[in-house]
């Protein structure tokens, strides 16, 4: 069994593969809604099968709840407030969405940049279903408002402050992990001790499948239904971002919605990226974070965190993995 060092799009980035055998059906609940942009997907077992489904809806609610907050498509949520105001003077958010926006510069020094939520500075300008990129100039009239260090908190007020005008914060990079997580919090409070949430690319488990890992399958970033590893894991998050979850194709090229802060384009040299973790907000950050800083540099950094680990698959299709991940891998071939 896989044991993660501390154990991201509509479509799916990670397919469910559950076991053959299963205990009573009466007793595996689950529900799907589309919420987030995404498709939120809950299994759950639980001996009284109304307080199973009081908890799947309490899921879907918390999941509502959050991008009602945190969706800078809703023009009345939180966050799209903040990007109106802020470049004006500090905004006071929920303490909720400052915590948040606080974990994302922490994860954007710890990766030095690669992580910024202030992509969307240039990254609102694409349109990936009618196929619509900004031209290089209008790339180069907004790239300086890409920094993480433009996003002034003060902790003592909960306010936020761009320091400069043309800055707009997406969290998309760490929001779903957020809410994965809130919602197995509140399937624990509830006295659930086995269940998947998933929305999207981003899934944590809670306890095993009645006895077995959960089996989770990695897809294969050309091939929408074919499978290239399948993982079993317990008490663990796994998050994959990939170039086919939001993209268009024009001579030859693929524009996906993983934009390099630096360029303000997206980034190359990486299909997929999967991490597995302790929890899905480190997940989704990370998994975001290695995509844009490359096969070799993301390795690094993941060697470098106690508990994390992963599966990435380059540009030519081959997969890679940690030290950590590979020897789990192989150990239960033998």
């Amino acid at each position: 069994m896989i044991r993660p060092r501390v154990a991201s799009s509509f479509a799916l980035a990670v397919a469910l593969v559950l076991p053959a055998a299963r205990p009573a059906l009466a007793e595996w609940l689950s529900g799907h809604e589309a919420i987030m942009g995404t498709e939120v997907r809950v299994e759950l077992w639980h001996e009284d099968p109304d307080a199973g489904r009081a908890g799947i809806a309490a899921v879907m609610e918390e999941m509502r709840r959050i991008d009602r907050l945190m969706s800078t498509y809703k023009p009345e949520s939180e966050l799209s407030r903040l990007n109106r105001e802020a470049a004006r003077g500090p905004v006071r958010v929920s303490r909720e969405l400052f915590d948040l926006i606080t974990r994302a510069l922490e994860f954007s020094r710890l990766t030095g940049g690669a992580f910024d939520v202030t992509y969307s500075s240039v990254g609102y300008l694409y349109d990936y279903p009618r196929g619509v990129a900004p031209s290089e100039e209008e790339i180069a009239r907004r790239l300086d408002a890409i920094d993480y260090r433009h996003v002034v908190l003060d902790a003592a007020t909960t306010t936020v402050r761009y320091a400069r005008a043309g800055v707009r914060i997406d969290l998309g990079g760490i929001a779903k992990g957020h809410a994965v997580d809130r919602s197995i919090a509140l399937l624990a409070g509830r006295g659930v001790a086995a269940a998947i949430v998933t929305a999207g690319g981003d899934s944590r488990v809670l306890g095993d499948h009645r006895g077995r890992p959960w089996m989770i399958g990695i897809r294969d970033p050309r091939r929408r239904e074919d499978v290239v590893a399948v993982l079993p894991l317990v008490n663990a998050a796994i998050s994959t971002s990939g170039d086919y979850e939001r993209y268009f194709e024009r001579d030859g090229v693929r524009y996906h919605h993983i934009l390099d802060p630096k360029t303000g384009k997206s980034a190359r040299g990486l299909r997929s990226v999967s991490i597995l973790g302790p929890d899905s907000t480190t997940t989704d950050a990370l998994s975001t974070s290695v995509f844009v800083l490359g096969a070799e540099r993301g390795m690094r950094l993941v060697e470098r965190m106690p508990g994390v680990d992963a599966l990435l698959i380059d540009d030519s299709g081959r997969l890679r993995f940690t030290e950590g991940l590979r020897k789990a891998i192989e150990g239960r071939d033998r």
